[in-house]
């Protein structure tokens, strides 16, 4: 099987689970990429699975359409089992570095491919830094948009305009690069000047938010502005009361009214607490 045809298999199968999100909270929800369900409670497919979902159509073509045209180029100089690798590893790279970033935020939760997408646009720019590539109409060289894309991720994190997982892009991005020299060394002495020149922003501006993340108005691991900081044995217990509370009430509802009484998501929570 070739690198084209995985790349296609990679669409196919995201288009079908997005559009199954689309249409069931409940799943969507599960299979999410969230703080706090993979520090707290250890369920690391999330890491995965938040790839093949996204937040609506236009993400989900936009990131699709992307991997389609730069995978292209990608598999012609590598093999199947390298462009997944680097695919998969971009995308959990990319959300490994957002839960560093958020590690305080439990709430904070993401989804969508972009990570591991980034990851096969820069291992693409890292291989031939020289190829051209159409944003939209306008075609530059591949180094040129890998620096103008990186300028815009760092003003999407510094900015927090939208509720656009920027992070994550900049993880994707670093570890596909990395992986694509890894795999193809001769790269980086042939192209050793455009990958300096995406890679010391880049790094320098992970290095920011990681260790001083006042600078960007960020709450992690290292810096909490807003609120003191709780244990993860804190969050655990404080989790567990609480939802210890609302299935006490369902089971007070039933006893009251009957089980027919309850509301989908009252049946769902139940459903779930039970396989605990």
């Amino acid at each position: 099987m070739t690198a084209g045809m995985i790349t296609l298999i990679l669409i196919l199968v995201t288009v079908v689970v997005s559009y199954k999100g689309f249409k069931d909270h409940f799943f969507f929800e599960k299979y999410e990429f969230g703080v706090d369900k993979v520090r707290l409670y250890r369920d690391y497919k999330r890491l995965v699975t938040s790839g093949f979902l996204h937040v609506n159509w236009m993400h989900l073509i936009f990131n699709m359409l992307a991997l389609y045209f730069f995978a292209g180029s990608l598999s012609r100089a590598l093999d199947p089992f390298q462009f997944l690798l680097i695919y998969f590893a971009s995308l959990i790279g990319g959300n490994l570095l957002s839960l560093l970033i958020y590690k305080n935020q439990g709430d904070y939760t993401s989804v969508g491919a972009s990570g591991a997408v980034c990851g096969a646009i820069f291992a693409n720019i890292a291989l031939d830094p020289n190829s051209t590539i159409m944003f939209f109409i306008i075609p530059m060289r591949g180094w040129i948009f890998g620096l103008l894309y990186i300028g815009f991720t760092i003003y999407g994190v510094r900015s927090k305009r939208d509720n656009i997982g920027h992070e994550a892009h900049l993880g994707g991005a670093m570890i596909g690069m990395l992986l694509a020299i890894c795999l193809e060394p001769d790269a980086l002495m042939q192209n050793y000047i455009y990958i300096l020149i995406i890679a010391i922003p880049t790094l320098a501006f992970i290095y920011l938010i990681i260790t001083r993340p006042h600078i960007l108005l960020i709450d992690n691991l290292f810096y909490n502005r807003h609120k003191d900081y709780y244990s993860i044995d804190h969050k655990y217990n404080e989790k567990k009361t609480s939802q210890q509370q609302d299935i006490d009430k369902i089971l007070d509802k039933i006893s009251k009214r009957g089980i027919n009484s309850l509301s989908q998501k009252e049946k769902q929570m139940l459903k779930d607490f039970s396989k605990k």
